[in-house]
């Protein structure tokens, strides 16, 4: 895993979270999916006040599914905290479904450090997946 994230990356990660709405816990994230091709796509969080949410990670696989992509080869995201924040759990197995247990979930600070690197499936142990389903 690196140790710090490509500066563009960055920028647009930035400007992402600034771009959140979170008028509620003013707890902005901003996130990023990468395909295996490396097409980037970022995304940030929308709150509401029934505080049913739209994660940054959400976004992001919102964003890179409309564009037609359906393989995440690797995460990252910033958040608002002094600590990393990893992906919550619906964002776990809502990347799990395009990337499965071996992507990349980069954790970064806001010049672009790596704080904490993990494979999704050391945050997502024992996971539900489509050969879960029984489908007799």
């Amino acid at each position: 895993m690196t140790d710090r994230i490509d500066p563009s990356l960055l920028q647009r990660l930035h400007d992402a979270r600034r771009r959140a709405y979170a008028p509620y816990s003013n707890f902005r994230v901003a996130a990023a999916v990468a395909t295996p091709q490396d097409a980037v796509f970022v995304g940030c969080n929308v709150e509401t006040a029934h505080y049913k949410s739209v994660c940054a990670e959400a976004s992001a696989i919102s964003a890179m599914v409309g564009a037609g992509e359906r393989v995440i080869a690797r995460v990252v995201v910033l958040s608002s905290g002094d600590s990393p924040c990893p992906p919550c759990g619906d964002c776990r197995q809502r990347l799990l479904e395009f990337g499965g247990p071996d992507i990349e979930v980069l954790l970064i600070d806001d010049r672009g450090e790596v704080r904490a690197g993990y494979r999704l499936g050391e945050l997502l142990p024992a996971a539900f997946q489509a050969g879960s389903l029984n489908r007799d």
